[in-house]
Protein backbone atom coordinates (compact mmCIF):
# COMPACT_ATOMS: atom_id res chain seq x y z
CA UNK A 1 0.00 0.00 0.00
CA UNK A 2 1.25 3.48 -0.92
CA UNK A 3 1.31 6.49 1.39
CA UNK A 4 1.09 9.99 -0.06
CA UNK A 5 3.36 12.53 1.65
CA UNK A 6 3.62 16.29 1.19
CA UNK A 7 7.06 17.78 1.82
CA UNK A 8 7.88 21.44 2.28
CA UNK A 9 11.51 22.27 1.67
CA UNK A 10 13.65 25.34 2.31
CA UNK A 11 17.38 25.96 2.39
CA UNK A 12 20.16 28.02 0.90
CA UNK A 13 20.09 27.61 -2.87
CA UNK A 14 22.90 25.59 -4.44
CA UNK A 15 23.28 23.12 -7.29
CA UNK A 16 22.14 19.57 -6.61
CA UNK A 17 19.28 20.12 -4.14
CA UNK A 18 16.60 18.59 -6.39
CA UNK A 19 18.94 15.69 -7.15
CA UNK A 20 19.51 15.09 -3.45
CA UNK A 21 15.77 15.13 -2.70
CA UNK A 22 14.91 12.87 -5.62
CA UNK A 23 17.62 10.39 -4.64
CA UNK A 24 16.37 10.18 -1.03
CA UNK A 25 12.77 9.63 -2.22
CA UNK A 26 13.84 7.00 -4.78
CA UNK A 27 16.13 5.23 -2.27
CA UNK A 28 13.01 4.54 -0.18
CA UNK A 29 10.95 3.19 -3.08
CA UNK A 30 9.15 6.49 -3.45
CA UNK A 31 7.77 8.14 -6.54
CA UNK A 32 7.96 11.91 -7.11
CA UNK A 33 4.37 12.83 -8.08
CA UNK A 34 4.17 16.62 -8.34
CA UNK A 35 6.08 19.64 -7.13
CA UNK A 36 6.59 23.36 -7.29
CA UNK A 37 10.01 24.70 -6.42
CA UNK A 38 11.76 27.99 -6.95
CA UNK A 39 14.67 30.16 -5.95
CA UNK A 40 13.39 33.05 -3.84
CA UNK A 41 15.78 35.66 -2.42
CA UNK A 42 18.72 33.24 -2.44
CA UNK A 43 16.73 30.43 -0.85
CA UNK A 44 15.52 27.22 -2.47
CA UNK A 45 11.90 26.71 -1.48
CA UNK A 46 9.35 24.20 -2.58
CA UNK A 47 6.58 21.77 -2.01
CA UNK A 48 6.54 18.19 -3.22
CA UNK A 49 4.08 15.32 -3.15
CA UNK A 50 5.61 11.86 -3.18
CA UNK A 51 4.13 8.40 -2.87
CA UNK A 52 6.10 5.85 -0.91
CA UNK A 53 5.38 2.29 0.25
CA UNK A 54 3.73 2.57 3.66
CA UNK A 55 6.45 0.48 5.29
CA UNK A 56 9.11 2.94 4.02
CA UNK A 57 7.42 6.19 5.17
CA UNK A 58 9.12 6.39 8.58
CA UNK A 59 12.56 5.61 7.12
CA UNK A 60 12.05 8.24 4.42
CA UNK A 61 11.14 10.81 7.06
CA UNK A 62 14.31 10.02 9.02
CA UNK A 63 16.44 10.32 5.88
CA UNK A 64 14.84 13.66 5.03
CA UNK A 65 15.42 14.89 8.61
CA UNK A 66 19.13 14.09 8.15
CA UNK A 67 19.29 16.64 5.30
CA UNK A 68 19.18 19.38 7.95
CA UNK A 69 22.88 18.72 8.54
CA UNK A 70 23.39 20.12 5.00
CA UNK A 71 21.16 23.15 5.72
CA UNK A 72 18.00 21.82 4.06
CA UNK A 73 14.90 21.89 6.24
CA UNK A 74 12.16 19.42 5.22
CA UNK A 75 8.75 19.14 6.87
CA UNK A 76 6.78 15.98 6.04
CA UNK A 77 3.01 15.60 6.36
CA UNK A 78 0.69 12.78 5.30
CA UNK A 79 -1.69 14.03 2.65
CA UNK A 80 -5.45 13.68 2.47
CA UNK A 81 -7.63 13.02 -0.54
CA UNK A 82 -9.09 15.99 -2.38
CA UNK A 83 -12.29 17.61 -1.14
CA UNK A 84 -15.31 15.57 -2.32
CA UNK A 85 -17.52 18.65 -1.88
CA UNK A 86 -15.69 20.51 -4.65
CA UNK A 87 -17.17 20.52 -8.10
CA UNK A 88 -15.61 22.98 -10.55
CA UNK A 89 -12.00 24.00 -11.19
CA UNK A 90 -11.52 27.68 -12.00
CA UNK A 91 -8.44 29.73 -12.79
CA UNK A 92 -8.24 33.38 -11.81
CA UNK A 93 -5.87 35.90 -13.33
CA UNK A 94 -5.44 39.28 -11.64
CA UNK A 95 -3.39 42.22 -12.92
CA UNK A 96 -3.17 45.70 -11.42
CA UNK A 97 -0.94 48.38 -10.02
CA UNK A 98 1.03 46.98 -7.12
CA UNK A 99 -0.06 48.06 -3.67
CA UNK A 100 -0.27 46.48 -0.22
CA UNK A 101 -3.35 44.36 0.51
CA UNK A 102 -4.28 42.89 -2.87
CA UNK A 103 -3.76 39.26 -1.83
CA UNK A 104 -5.52 39.89 1.49
CA UNK A 105 -8.59 41.39 -0.21
CA UNK A 106 -8.75 38.75 -2.94
CA UNK A 107 -8.37 35.88 -0.49
CA UNK A 108 -11.08 37.37 1.76
CA UNK A 109 -13.47 37.63 -1.21
CA UNK A 110 -12.82 33.94 -1.90
CA UNK A 111 -13.33 32.96 1.75
CA UNK A 112 -16.63 34.86 1.71
CA UNK A 113 -17.74 32.49 -1.09
CA UNK A 114 -16.34 29.41 0.79
CA UNK A 115 -13.73 28.96 -1.96
CA UNK A 116 -10.40 27.32 -1.18
CA UNK A 117 -7.24 28.35 -3.04
CA UNK A 118 -5.48 25.26 -4.37
CA UNK A 119 -2.57 27.11 -5.97
CA UNK A 120 -1.44 30.72 -6.12
CA UNK A 121 1.46 32.34 -7.93
CA UNK A 122 2.17 36.04 -7.58
CA UNK A 123 4.77 38.43 -8.84
CA UNK A 124 5.61 42.03 -9.61
CA UNK A 125 7.21 43.65 -12.63
CA UNK A 126 7.82 47.11 -14.03
CA UNK A 127 4.71 48.55 -15.71
CA UNK A 128 5.64 49.25 -19.34
CA UNK A 129 3.88 52.63 -19.70
CA UNK A 130 3.28 54.06 -16.24
CA UNK A 131 6.69 53.55 -14.67
CA UNK A 132 5.11 51.94 -11.59
CA UNK A 133 4.99 48.29 -10.55
CA UNK A 134 2.44 45.76 -11.81
CA UNK A 135 1.18 43.02 -9.53
CA UNK A 136 0.02 39.74 -11.06
CA UNK A 137 -1.66 36.78 -9.44
CA UNK A 138 -2.64 33.46 -10.98
CA UNK A 139 -4.80 31.19 -8.87
CA UNK A 140 -6.29 27.75 -9.27
CA UNK A 141 -9.34 27.24 -7.13
CA UNK A 142 -12.09 24.67 -6.85
CA UNK A 143 -15.62 25.88 -6.27
CA UNK A 144 -17.62 24.22 -3.50
CA UNK A 145 -21.04 22.73 -4.15
CA UNK A 146 -23.62 25.52 -4.38
CA UNK A 147 -21.28 28.22 -5.69
CA UNK A 148 -21.40 28.88 -9.43
CA UNK A 149 -18.73 30.43 -11.60
CA UNK A 150 -21.23 33.23 -12.35
CA UNK A 151 -21.72 34.00 -8.62
CA UNK A 152 -17.98 34.14 -8.09
CA UNK A 153 -17.50 36.30 -11.21
CA UNK A 154 -20.05 38.84 -9.91
CA UNK A 155 -18.43 38.92 -6.48
CA UNK A 156 -14.95 39.43 -7.93
CA UNK A 157 -16.11 42.12 -10.39
CA UNK A 158 -17.13 44.24 -7.42
CA UNK A 159 -13.74 43.68 -5.80
CA UNK A 160 -11.90 44.47 -9.05
CA UNK A 161 -13.66 47.83 -9.30
CA UNK A 162 -12.99 48.55 -5.63
CA UNK A 163 -9.25 47.87 -5.72
CA UNK A 164 -8.75 48.87 -9.37
CA UNK A 165 -7.42 45.62 -10.84
CA UNK A 166 -8.44 43.41 -13.75
CA UNK A 167 -9.70 39.95 -12.78
CA UNK A 168 -10.51 37.19 -15.28
CA UNK A 169 -12.00 33.77 -14.48
CA UNK A 170 -11.78 30.67 -16.63
CA UNK A 171 -13.63 27.46 -15.82
CA UNK A 172 -11.49 24.36 -16.32
CA UNK A 173 -12.50 20.73 -16.74
CA UNK A 174 -12.34 19.00 -13.36
CA UNK A 175 -9.86 16.15 -13.09
CA UNK A 176 -9.37 13.65 -10.29
CA UNK A 177 -5.83 14.75 -9.47
CA UNK A 178 -4.56 17.66 -11.48
CA UNK A 179 -0.78 17.88 -11.02
CA UNK A 180 0.65 21.36 -11.11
Amino acid sequence: MQTSLVLTIIGDDRPGLVGTLSRVVADHGGSWQESQMARLAGKFAGILRAEVPQEQAAALQRALDELSADGLQVVVESSADSDPNSTVDVTIELVGSDRPGIVRELSQALVDQRVNIEEIRTGTSEAPMSGGRLFTANLRIRLPVGVSTQQLQESLEGLANEIMVDIALDEQPTTAASPT
